[in-house]
């Protein structure tokens, strides 16, 4: 399966990662992974470091989860980007919306 969600076992943190290309044909199973996490303060961490592709659809995707999370006081962290995915995250200037750790 392209996303598998994992929770980081503190309560706290929720890990979404990323396989393949991320596009649009992942939309509904990259919302299912965060849509029922109301927890207060959740980081949402999206792995990235199996992601061969990633388009502007998913670029959206990411915003919406950070709307999500931002609306229960938490944060979204996206981890370990491959070298062409991180380049479309500096294109989009997504450094300036979410933390990006390599």
């Amino acid at each position: 399966m392209a996303i598998s969600v994992q929770n980081a076992g503190d309560n706290k943190t929720i890990n979404i990662v990323v396989s393949q290309q991320f596009d649009y044909s992942l939309h509904q199973s990259f919302r299912d992974a965060y849509r029922n996490v109301d927890a207060p303060g959740t980081i949402f961490k999206v792995d990235l470091s199996k992601a061969t592709y990633m388009d502007s659809s998913a670029l959206g995707m990411i915003l919406l989860l950070k709307e999500h999370a931002e609306k229960k006081g938490g944060k979204v962290i996206i981890s370990r980007p491959n070298e062409s995915v991180h380049k479309i995250l500096t294109i989009a200037n997504f450094d300036q919306f979410v933390t990006i750790e390599s």
